[in-house]
């Protein structure tokens, strides 16, 4: 058992739209955190043909059922008609509604009544070493982090089948795509450019489609919740810096399972490359789980300077470093952050066994960092 902490900050008894890829694990903390609710659930046919044939049925129910307070509908996006039905209830009876879903692409897509600022938005990403007991850093970064996928003995063969079965069928036919083949070639490349500054040029030449093309599937990962941008820090820059962002899949395992990774291993460069997107997503889901929601960026100068994440406007500059002693020279891109801006704290985090300090740098080993990231020491 896995203790969330999406916790629904500053919900209050607000309705609430739910989003989050699938297999992240909604219906499961929903049930945990309203098991008194009315319960519909849309992958069922039962449920989906029943408010597609009634969309004043929940109404119905209510109107004999006084106790009725809290509605959960899941998979929403699968029946958009129904907004208009659940902002009825929500101004007139006052009903609350916890609304979730896989992907918020079809309702925004297709203009459906979004409740008028009635409902807060909330997501739910995969396990972050928080919600875990006894955490696996190799674990995670071999199997990813989807609940299902971590401690699973055929994580390899459950990540195939989530990357077959839902993002190359299921987002491809959401988003109408005429040629899948193209979609699941862009999937793989898009991988190896994880946590790259994104050139859609070089992309779409080696998809083999137009550049508005790639920019189109890149929104598609984004909407569907699979990846999202992650921008340049540009805040009064003095030195040139790089504008293009880069991009980061929702998980290490569906990375490492559309590039055929094999065992990673620590010491080695793909471990290298997954550390960096594990820290990056616990801090995502840090900025959001927490109520804090401070922005995340990425700092690059054009002479080649870089940090990999900075937190709010330059409050904390983090780089993440796989060696296990970090040298002098692994902190040339903090040193030049700190010249340019006045960083609350800088920070190195990396598998040294032991916290050190390095004139204003502090450094920490991965373990130490996750702790007071998610004790709100950090930031």
């Amino acid at each position: 058992m896995y203790n969330r902490r999406q916790i629904f900050e500053g919900a209050g008894n607000e309705s609430v739209f739910f989003w989050g890829a699938r297999q992240t694990g909604k219906s499961t903390l929903l049930k945990e955190q309203f098991p008194n609710a009315l319960w519909f659930d849309l992958l069922l046919s039962s449920d989906y043909k029943r408010l597609l044939d009634n969309n004043g049925l929940i109404r119905e129910m209510i109107s004999v059922d006084e106790t009725i307070k809290t509605v959960v509908i899941d998979e929403i996006q699968r029946l958009p008609e129904l907004l208009n039905e659940i902002h009825w209830l929500i101004v007139n009876k006052n009903i609350r509604f916890i609304l979730s879903g896989s992907s918020p692409r079809k309702i925004l897509h297709s203009g459906a009544n979004l409740l008028g600022g009635r409902a807060l938005r909330y997501e739910l990403y995969p396990l972050v070493s928080a919600e875990i007991p006894n955490f696996d850093l190799l674990k995670a970064i071999n199997n990813g982090l989807l609940p299902k996928h971590y401690d699973a003995a055929n994580a390899q063969k459950m990540l195939s089948a989530y990357i077959g079965s839902y993002l190359k069928d299921e987002i491809a036919a959401e988003a109408k795509l005429r040629n899948i083949d193209v979609f699941s070639r862009f999937l793989q490349i898009a991988a190896i450019t994880n946590g790259e500054i994104v050139n859609y040029t070089n992309i779409a030449a080696e998809s083999g489609v137009s550049m508005p093309t790639i920019k189109g599937y890149f929104q598609i990962l984004e909407d569907t919740l699979l990846g999202r941008y992650l921008p340049s820090y540009q805040h009064r820059p003095k030195r040139r810096v790089v504008a293009a962002p880069k991009f980061y899949m929702f998980d290490i395992g569906i990375v490492n399972s559309l590039l055929k990774r094999g065992k990673i291993e620590f010491g080695t460069e793909l471990f290298g490359k997954a550390f960096e997107h594990f820290i990056y997503q616990e801090i995502y889901a840090h900025s959001r789980y927490s109520g804090l929601e401070y922005a995340i960026s990425y700092w690059r100068t054009s002479s080649g300077f870089e940090i990999d994440f900075v937190l709010g406007e330059n409050e904390v500059a983090i780089e993440v470093k796989s060696a296990v002693e970090v040298q002098s020279r692994h902190l040339k891109g903090l040193k030049a952050f700190a010249e340019e801006y006045s960083a609350k704290k800088l920070i190195v985090v990396s598998n040294d066994p032991y916290p050190r300090q390095v004139g204003s740098i502090l450094i920490l080993p991965y373990q130490v960092f996750l702790k007071r990231l998610w004790g709100g020491e950090i930031i």
